[in-house]
């Protein structure tokens, strides 16, 4: 059976701010992220099998990005470890996520790349990952593009 590739979208509200930056995106700010997940591999070659052709479920693909990525950043302050006043802004509104670095679009959408691979089934392998902070903006991470 032919290799083939599934994509399944996701949305999510989060805001960030970049510290020490020299624009307006040092100050925090919100985005109506667009998550798109693309896995690839064979699908299911057994005709006994209710799941034959399927190389997974969309709803696998879906739970597993929902637990990794979307639970945790949905409606969530991203800022990097050590930023003015991380401890206050955490006390005061709880849904922080801290990261060990700069949370720009380009490290977000790397940083749930290796989120997600890591949750994948066997047979399926991640592609590439695109977050849109805005609907003329994103990044994108691509296996092709990361291979060691």
């Amino acid at each position: 059976m032919a290799i083939v590739r599934i994509t399944k979208e996701f949305r999510f509200e989060g805001a960030h701010a970049l510290a020490g930056y020299d624009g307006k995106c040092r100050h925090i700010h919100g985005h109506s992220y667009l998550l798109f997940v693309t896995v690839k591999g064979k699908p299911l070659d057994d005709p006994s099998n209710p799941k034959n052709g399927m190389l997974m479920d969309f709803s696998v693909l879906k739970k597993t990005v929902n637990e990794t990525i979307i639970d945790r950043f949905d409606h969530a302050l991203i800022m990097k470890e050590g930023s003015c006043l991380e401890k206050e802004i955490a006390e005061a509104y709880g849904n922080v996520e801290l990261t060990s670095f700069q949370p720009t679009c380009e490290n977000l959408v790397s940083y749930f790349a290796g989120l997600i691979s890591e949750k994948l089934p066997a047979n399926a392998e991640l592609c590439s990952v695109k977050l849109y902070e805005t609907a003329s903006s994103h990044a994108e991470w691509r296996k092709e593009d990361n291979i060691d």
